[in-house]
């Protein structure tokens, strides 16, 4: 058995090396019979032939391991034998890798010829895009393509037609071709513009001959000029028996040439809206014309005079040298000169109370200032908690949001104080006036507020623009501290005055009475508990003022603050309220003492009374005593205590509480004379 095994492995092994040295046409035959038996066979069936393979391989050495094993010389056959089965499973296995193979390959060709059509298609693909994208940008850009005749604006087509000579509009060829239309219309166009430059020709000749007409006229004028000097001059008895003084505002007039650009702009603005829409508006200039006119002539010294005033100077010299602090003191009164010539203006009311303002040029600084005065009609009653309404220094503070004229509105300004050593300008207000932003808006200045501005120039506009609401909201700021003036000096003696127009807003009966009425400073005010929310919500400034009231019924005393905003009576005052009566009761902890502020100041215009609202104060006041009345009287009484109620029901309510908060009826309802709830 050995010796055939011997014999048969070289027959394999040439059978092999036979395979590769044969024929070509045999070999050929032979591959692509394996090739054609490829697509024939199930390669499903081969994975199956090929693990039974595999298995029967394993099996079989198994076997022969163990016949190896026992040692025997009987089992040699059994070994060649199963030595033969494993060859040929190693014959069976090479068929299937040949198969496996050619398969591989197949698919791999199949793989190849797809991916190669699928290339050519992608590359026609992209041919195709681009020529799309070619022809679409050949498309834009005959569609963006502009003509020259396109800037021009052409009459309407059917103007064309209507006014074109035949021979130019040619309808019948021209209607139906856009183009020869258009050519049409353009020569169309030529020929009106040869006619109208012939036009301004002609215009510009007879231009002329008025230029010289005008210039005739002009010296025929001036040769007048000295008649009517002799005219006025002999006119002024009559003028002043007239009660028209035309040579007074001729004088402003020549005044007004030597004021700044600033004050010039408030003058002229000011005296036309005098003129045109209020008569009750006087303006004039105050001042020396003649220092005025000095800041503008040029040194006419010699230098003779020069050298001698040199020589003068080096002797006060020697004698005497400034010091540095004397030297600031200058430089900052020079800082903060004056224009020698300023502006008045007298706003009067109809019961002839006035406000006198005064209009300054600072000229270093750029910037105009403001000084006040305000005279009643008739003396006032003294009162002490209305000492700041009338005061110069603050009656004007805030005319518009946020403007206190503390601050100069020039950002350049800023540098120039650190040049020497201003700290503030609020420490010159005093003498200087108040910087305010309006003041500014009346001379046409603008400020930038993001960067210095060095050269400021005066706009009419803009002072044009706000001339008529800043002189409206001057003469209400004086009615209305003039009426809390009288009325304050009531409120010191514990009478709230109600108008007859107001009081339908009330009961005919109201115990609660006014006690004390005073000023506070904002730091007081700041203190209490109660108007923690108000100061932390920003409706308490410094500018505003502060008062303290007290209103008493029996053993019940109620303290109140009011925030009285500088634009009263546009802006409501603003209470805050705290009861003292069996403890201490305010909106933190009583809820009725927060609808009585809210009925205060959320339902402020039903207490506004008549146009322009200036009994507002008095009639929230009264209003406060009203409540106060209902609060009281709407209370449990203590059956336990034996005696009368403290504070018997007076008021006629539909409701005592409501809700689980027992909220009171605190709404008055006229004329019926009941309380109910909102």
């Amino acid at each position: 058995m050995s010796s055939d095994t011997k014999k048969r492995k070289p027959k394999v092994i040439r059978s092999e090396e036979g395979k590769r040295s044969r024929h070509e046409e045999q070999q050929e035959g032979r591959y692509y019979s394996e090739e054609s038996e490829v697509d024939l066979r199930d390669p499903q069936k081969d994975y199956e032939l090929y693990k039974e393979t595999c298995e029967d391989l394993q099996r079989l050495m198994a076997e022969i391991q163990d016949l190896k094993s026992k040692g025997s010389r009987d089992v040699s056959a059994e070994i060649e034998e199963r030595r033969i089965q494993s060859c040929v499973h190693f014959m069976t296995l090479k068929k299937l890798n040949r198969l496996a193979h050619i398969r591989l390959k197949k698919a791999r060709d199949q793989t190849h010829e797809a991916k190669q059509k699928v290339d050519a298609y992608h590359l026609q693909l992209q041919n195709l895009l681009y020529e799309v994208m070619h022809l679409q940008k050949e498309i834009t850009k005959c569609l963006e393509f502009k003509s020259k005749h396109e800037e021009i604006d052409l009459v309407s087509v059917e103007e064309f037609y209507r006014e074109a000579p035949p021979e130019i509009s040619k309808q019948e060829t021209t209607s139906s071709d856009p183009h020869q239309q258009t050519l049409a219309c353009l020569d169309w166009e030529l020929e009106q513009r040869k006619r109208l430059a012939e036009k301004y020709k002609e215009s510009l000749a007879s231009k002329e001959k008025i230029l010289k007409e005008i210039e005739c006229k002009k010296e025929h004028l001036t040769s007048l000029q000295p008649q009517l000097q002799n005219i006025m001059q002999a006119s002024l008895p009559v003028q002043e028996y007239l009660s028209m003084p035309f040579d007074c505002m001729h004088k402003q007039y020549e005044t007004a040439r030597h004021l700044p650009a600033p004050l010039y702009v408030l003058f002229v603005q000011a005296s036309a809206y005098s003129q045109a829409c209020d008569k009750k508006l006087a303006v004039s200039i105050e001042g020396s014309v003649e220092e005025a006119k000095a800041l503008y002539k040029p040194p006419d010294d010699s230098q003779d005079d020069e050298s001698d005033s040199d020589a003068e100077e080096e002797q006060t010299t020697k004698r005497r040298r400034p010091t540095l602090g004397v030297q600031l003191d200058d430089k900052r009164k020079e800082m903060l000169k004056k224009h020698p010539l300023c502006v008045s203006l007298i706003v009067k009311c109809k019961d002839n109370s006035s406000l006198n303002l005064t209009f300054y040029f600072l000229m270093n600084l750029n910037i105009l200032t403001v000084k006040a005065k305000v005279i009643p009609s008739s003396e006032l009653a003294s009162s002490i908690s209305a000492g700041e309404l009338l005061n110069p220094d603050t009656v004007l503070s805030c005319l518009y949001p946020g403007d206190d004229g503390k601050r100069t509105p020039n950002p350049a300004n800023q540098f120039q104080f650190d040049k020497v050593g201003i700290l503030d300008l609020s420490d010159h207000i005093s003498e200087l006036g108040h910087p305010y932003l309006w003041v500014q808006t009346m001379g046409g200045l603008h400020f930038p507020t993001d960067q210095p501005q060095p050269s400021v120039i005066a706009d009419n506009t803009l002072s044009a623009n706000h001339m008529e609401k800043t002189i409206k909201l001057l003469r209400s700021r004086l009615i209305s501290r003039l009426s809390l003036h009288k009325q304050f000096a009531s409120l010191e003696h514990g009478i709230i005055p109600v108008s007859g127009e107001c009081q339908n807003l009330f009961p005919a009966k109201v115990v609660s009475r006014l006690t004390r009425w005073s000023m506070i400073p904002y730091e007081d005010y700041a203190m209490l508990p109660y108007t923690k929310e108000v100061v932390e919500s920003g409706l308490a400034e410094e500018t505003h003022l502060y008062y303290s009231l007290m209103i008493e019924r029996g053993t019940a005393k109620l303290h109140g603050v009011v925030v009285l905003n500088p634009g009263y009576c546009l802006i409501p005052p603003l209470f805050s309220l705290c009861l003292n009566w069996k403890g201490e009761r305010s909106s933190r902890n009583d809820q009725n003492i927060r609808v009585m502020e809210s009925e205060i100041n959320v339902y402020y215009k039903e207490l506004t009374g008549p146009s322009p609202g200036l009994q507002l104060l008095t009639n929230q006041l009264q209003r406060l005593c009203m409540l106060l009345d209902v609060y009281l009287e709407t209370e449990c009484h203590d059956n336990s205590v034996e005696g009368p109620h403290e504070f018997p029901p007076e008021k006629i309510c539909l409701r005592l509480v409501r809700g689980p908060s027992r909220m009171k009826p605190f709404k008055y309802n006229h004329p019926q004379g009941f309380f109910s709830h909102r």
